[in-house]
């Protein structure tokens, strides 16, 4: 059997890492949205990038248990010698 992680394990923690990444951004450089589309929202008083860190985080989360379901799937395939 092959005991590399499927596809689904890599696209999920890649998203997982990225997610995670971004809301540490969003943490330290609350006006990125802003820099990057010119479109301000919330009037600089920061309740959606917040909404965003939430949102990122929340996310990450869900995409690294989905990677962990992956990988244990992947795993518990593998054949034990007996």
């Amino acid at each position: 059997m092959n005991s590399n992680p499927r596809l689904w394990f890599w696209i999920e923690a890649g998203f997982a890492t990225f997610c995670g990444l971004l809301a540490v951004v969003t943490v330290f450089w609350q006006d990125w949205l802003e820099a990057l589309t010119g479109y301000d929202p919330d009037g600089h008083d920061g309740s959606v990038e917040w909404i965003i860190v939430v949102s990122l985080l929340v996310l990450c989360a869900l995409l690294s248990v989905a990677a962990r379901v992956e990988w244990r799937r992947t795993r518990a395939a593998i054949p034990t010698k007996v």
